[in-house]
């Protein structure tokens, strides 16, 4: 970090299995990052005090720095298994609601803590759905690409995807495909798993090719079949119609496939033709969205990345805790 450089915020990305934490200046840019693997399932002791312990290990020198900066958090820290819970807001949502209903902890140091709640989607004539962090990625990505606050379809691949609508710049209801967690548990804990070798490599065209047939699989595919496709990723191994290690690719192009049949089809039901479809997540998963979504005729208007800090950024500033472009803040020399 260049020398003079003011920091205004300190923002935690807490999830599940990590916690990343940023270092922010009154522009919403990162000066400084850390992380770790304790997310909320991994702290060192259970409880209030793991994540005391977690929280001064990882942002502790920050604090002695410039002990007055604000904090705040997102993702499953703000769940009922989090460090405080952080109930659920309804759709239509955006920064503002969720700062409206923030939960605050003190910490043993007696540093403040502003937890970001989750969003719930509860319309009365379907099953209701919930996201945790991802609204902060959502609001981050529509602060730095304003053109998609108006109208956008979000997606966020991932153990739980999710498909999000986005109107004059706040979630009005989505939809969470549980692809990334089928995958693994199909892979790792059933029958299709044991025809899949570790070590083998029959090449990536092989294995590109092996995607692709699963997506196209999903296209043509009926309602109701994906139980059937899935059966495919061990008979096209048995008999040798697919080599063992393109195995798992025909299986993970089956799974995104079916989510994108779906997704778009609850695009095109709910959304005009030409809105823009933004992919949010790791490059590499996005990659194979990007891929699989070429097989079926559709090419997203933008992807981005890591797009929680400038999300907890803008909470911080719904949440009045931050003036967005201020120089005011703890000089770090």
């Amino acid at each position: 970090m260049e020398a003079g450089m003011t920091a205004a915020l300190i923002a935690l990305d807490w999830g599940t299995s990590s916690l990343r934490a940023y270092l922010m200046d009154g522009k919403g840019r990162v000066l400084e990052r850390r992380s770790n693997g304790h997310g909320i399932q991994n702290l060192p002791v259970p409880g209030a005090a793991g994540f005391e312990q977690v929280f001064s290990a990882l942002c502790g020198e920050w604090l002695n720095r410039s002990p007055k900066l604000p904090v705040v958090a997102g993702g499953m820290v703000g769940s009922a298994q989090g460090w405080a819970e952080a109930p659920y807001v309804r759709c239509p949502a955006d920064t503002a609601t969720l700062a409206g209903s923030a939960v605050t902890v003190e910490s043993a140091a007696g540093v403040r803590l502003l937890i970001a709640p989750g969003v719930i989607f509860d319309p009365a004539d379907d099953t209701p759905d919930v996201m945790r962090g991802e609204e902060i990625q959502i609001a981050g990505a529509l602060a730095d690409n304003p053109e998609f606050s108006a109208r956008a379809c979000v997606a966020l691949p991932g153990t739980h995807s999710k498909w999000v609508q986005v109107s004059d710049g706040r979630i009005v209801r989505f939809a969470t495909y549980m692809t990334g967690e089928l995958f693994a548990v199909l892979t790792r804990h059933s029958i299709l798993g044991r025809l899949m070798p570790k070590g083998t490599d029959s090449g990536a065209e092989t294995r590109e090719a092996a995607f692709t047939a699963g997506v196209e699989a999903a296209r043509n595919g009926s309602t109701g079949d994906l139980a059937h496709q899935i059966f495919a990723a061990r008979t096209l191994g048995l008999t040798r119609r697919l080599p063992a290690d393109a195995l798992k690719d025909y299986l993970s192009g089956l799974l995104i496939g079916n989510e994108l049949v779906s997704g778009l089809a609850l695009v095109r039901d709910t959304l005009d033709s030409d809105t823009p479809l933004v992919l949010i997540g790791e490059d590499a998963l996005c990659d194979r969205y990007v891929s699989a979504l070429a097989v079926l005729g559709v090419r997203p208007a933008a992807k981005l990345d890591n797009t929680a800090p400038r999300g907890l950024f803008q909470f911080a500033v719904s949440a009045g805790l931050v003036t967005p472009n201020s120089s005011e803040g703890a000089t770090i020399p």
